[in-house]
């Protein structure tokens, strides 16, 4: 059985809007739209003053580290209008993006991507926006 993931609940409204928007315009993304409700349907939600500062959110910067490769990368987590070519943004319908969500640091993540399966482990969250709204107040 895999690890339960924490969501908020704005983050979920917003992820169920993108995948019925999605679904309506663009069958091709069919297979990660799936992936995703697949998440959500297993998701335990948490009001976004009370989520742990460790969980991947929307928005969240993090270091993750290829168990296979050594290779370690930092991603932003951000929704697909949000992506820009060069940045370190990675959308949630990219099959690592939607692996991300909701898993805390130490958490392995084993995600089945286009070229295989990936083993990833999140090492830091440096940057999640309600931990710095929480900060700021």
């Amino acid at each position: 059985m895999r690890n339960p993931i924490y969501v908020t609940g704005e983050d979920l409204e917003r992820l169920r809007r993108l995948i019925d928007g999605r679904r309506a315009g663009n069958p091709s993304d069919f297979e990660y739209l799936s992936k995703l409700e697949e998440e959500l349907e297993r998701a335990e939600i948490v009001d976004r003053g009370t989520i742990p500062r460790d969980v991947i959110t929307m928005n969240s910067e993090v270091r993750l580290k290829d168990l296979d490769s050594g290779e370690e990368k930092v991603y932003k987590l951000v929704f697909p209008s949000q992506v820009r070519a060069g940045s370190n943004n990675l959308s949630v319908l990219a099959p690592i993006g939607t692996a991300l969500l909701g898993y805390r640091v130490g958490d392995v993540i084993e995600w089945q991507v286009p070229k295989g399966w990936r083993r990833l482990q999140v090492l830091e969250i440096l940057y999640q926006p309600e931990a710095a709204a929480i900060a700021r107040n």
